[in-house]
């Protein structure tokens, strides 16, 4: 990926999203939640007044509705500000 995050934006790369139940029932398109889970990509450089947490390559959560959903090179990344991420996992 050839993106560099502007100031403490970072771009996450979403976990796919289940296709299976715990039970083995097999979720159609239409059922299937939007991922609220995915993988850091980048990390802006932060600003003078914040620091940046995260890191490439940890696993992260996030908000339902965070960030901007981008396409990049057929890959689609959601880019969000680091106070949009919830936790690292």
């Amino acid at each position: 990926m050839n993106v560099k995050p502007l100031s403490d934006r970072v771009p996450i790369l979403p976990n796919p999203a289940e296709e299976k139940t715990a039970a083995g029932l097999i979720i159609p398109d239409t059922a299937k939640e939007k991922p609220l889970a995915g993988k850091v990509v980048a990390v802006g450089p932060g600003t003078k007044d914040i620091k940046m947490e995260v890191k490439e390559g940890d696993q992260v959560l996030y908000g339902k509705y965070a960030g901007t959903e981008v396409n990049i090179d057929g890959v689609d990344y959601l880019i969000m500000k680091q106070n949009d991420i919830m936790a690292i996992i």
